[in-house]
Parts: structure tokens; sequence; C-alpha cells
């Protein structure tokens, strides 16, 4: 991901979904969340044994009360990975998508 300037909370998203497809993830996105309950993650990425429920913001997106909930209850869960990834966790990103994992 270039350094310098600031890159939108679309943009960003555009990069992880381009990288998590690249790497063999399903993932999914709501086009139009406005009729949706608030809060619920930006993504859905899957590659078994793998599931992920990631928000996304731009270094200085605010991280609604709404958002946080979804993510403690889903982190909650056995087996399911919750994160809020900003442009500058990029390097962990691109590891955990990238890394391939025995199933079990």
């Amino acid at each position: 991901m270039p350094v310098g300037k600031p890159v939108s909370e679309k943009q960003f998203q555009a990069q992880v979904v381009e990288l998590a497809r690249i790497s063999g993830w399903l993932t999914y996105h709501t086009f139009d969340s406005r009729r949706s309950a608030p809060g619920f993650p930006d993504l859905v990425l899957v590659r078994p044994p793998r599931l992920i429920f990631a928000e996304l913001k731009s270094e200085v997106g605010k991280f609604r009360p709404e958002q946080r909930v979804w993510l403690e209850v889903l982190k909650g869960c056995q087996r399911v990975e919750a994160r809020l990834w900003r442009p500058g966790d990029w390097r962990a990103i691109e590891t955990l998508l990238c890394r391939r994992e025995r199933r079990p």
C-alpha cells in the first residue's frame, strides 16, 4: 500500500477485497447498508478453516459504539475472528490473508 497520502475507507476496502480474492478468500460486503441494523462489519471473509468479520476504517475514521458491540460479540464466538483494520495495518492484513493454513 502506498505511503504518504491518506487512503479513503472505500479505497482501503477495494485493496483489502482484491488481496483477499487473489489469496483465495470468498468475500462479502453489503452494498447498501442504510436499511440494515447499524454496526455490522464491512466485510465477511471466508477461507476454511477461517472466518473473519472485518470493520474497515481510514486512519482517522471513527469507530462507532454499534460497530464496537458487533465486533465484541463476534470475538466471543469460537473459531470466528473479528478485526478492526486501518490502512496502517496493511502488513498484518497481508500476512493474515496470504498465509496458507492446513485444515484440521
